[in-house]
């Protein structure tokens, strides 16, 4: 009875230090939704640019809203994916914002998470009157090693 305590003791160890179960951010999507084509958006991808360094892509309605003045098809958005090191840094920034604290909601049955920021200033970047002031969702992508084998 005794060697079984013992055993049940080390279990948590042997978990933790299983290297299978380490959890990676695969990819961090930054999203701004502007809701109009134009001038604003295209502010908007340059503020995407600044922060990510690399091209952002738009994103279309998908159908006409006449209340929101949106018609299908036509560019409300606009988002860019960043990877590795670059995504630990702007998840940190952003997470800087939200003072490291997130509720429950935030976090999806698959153990991804989203959330989002007023003001893109608030990341460190200076105000530019000619810019304007925008916020964006920021969504985290985690996995583990193995999850890509069919």
């Amino acid at each position: 009875p005794r060697r079984k305590m013992a055993e049940k003791e080390d279990a948590p160890t042997k978990k933790e230090a299983n290297v299978m179960r380490e959890v990676k951010i695969e990819k961090l999507i930054l999203n701004i939704c502007v809701g109009e084509s134009g001038d604003r958006l295209t502010r908007a991808a340059k503020v995407l640019e600044q922060l990510a360094g690399q091209t952002p892509i738009f994103s279309k309605a998908r159908y006409t809203v006449r209340t929101f003045g949106i018609r299908r098809n036509e560019k409300i958005a606009v988002h860019v994916t960043v990877r590795g090191d670059k995504a630990q840094e702007l998840l940190e920034r952003g997470l800087k914002v939200k003072e490291f604290e997130l509720r429950k909601k935030n976090f999806s049955d698959g153990g991804n998470f989203g959330f989002g920021i007023q003001e893109h200033i608030d990341l460190g970047l200076k105000y530019d009157p000619s810019t304007g002031i925008y916020g964006m969702d920021f969504y985290v992508v985690l996995t583990r090693p193995g999850k890509r084998v069919s």
